[in-house]
């Protein structure tokens, strides 16, 4: 199971990787074709969102199943410390999810928005151009 969260953690690093250079001002050179490869890459990274319900139907199916240590001496001591090392692991793959969703969603609106200010800063051109 750890190769999921691998190819998670790496798409939604991309995903950071391509916010964060389409909103750093000074790119303009590299803008457009930045704009290019994200729009066609967003079409793709629309997988990590089933995905990651899949991801997390299974940190709730483990939740439920898991043997239940309440408390420290209804457990031996190993047994209680895999089941805080469980949750904790389900804790740090849920914010890996929530991140890869965040991300994902932050950059489809980023290059809506990108993409809706060279259009419009287009027509401004034919504007003046007209003038």
């Amino acid at each position: 199971m750890a190769l999921e969260w691998v190819v998670l953690g790496y798409a939604a690093a991309a995903e950071a990787i391509m916010v964060l250079l389409l909103t750093i001002p000074g790119l303009v050179g590299l803008r457009k074709g930045l704009i290019a490869v994200t729009r066609n890459l967003l079409k793709p990274f629309l997988s990590v969102v089933p995905f990651c319900l899949f991801l997390l139907m299974d940190i709730y199916w483990k939740y439920e199943t898991r043997p239940s240590c309440e408390s420290s001496d209804a457990c031996t001591p190993t047994e209680f410390l895999r089941h805080q090392k469980s949750i904790m692991k389900s804790q740090r793959n849920a914010l890996l999810i929530a991140a890869a969703l965040v991300f994902y969603w932050l950059l489809y609106s980023v290059t809506h928005l990108v993409v809706r200010l060279e259009q419009l800063n287009q027509r401004v051109e034919r504007l003046k151009n007209q003038d």
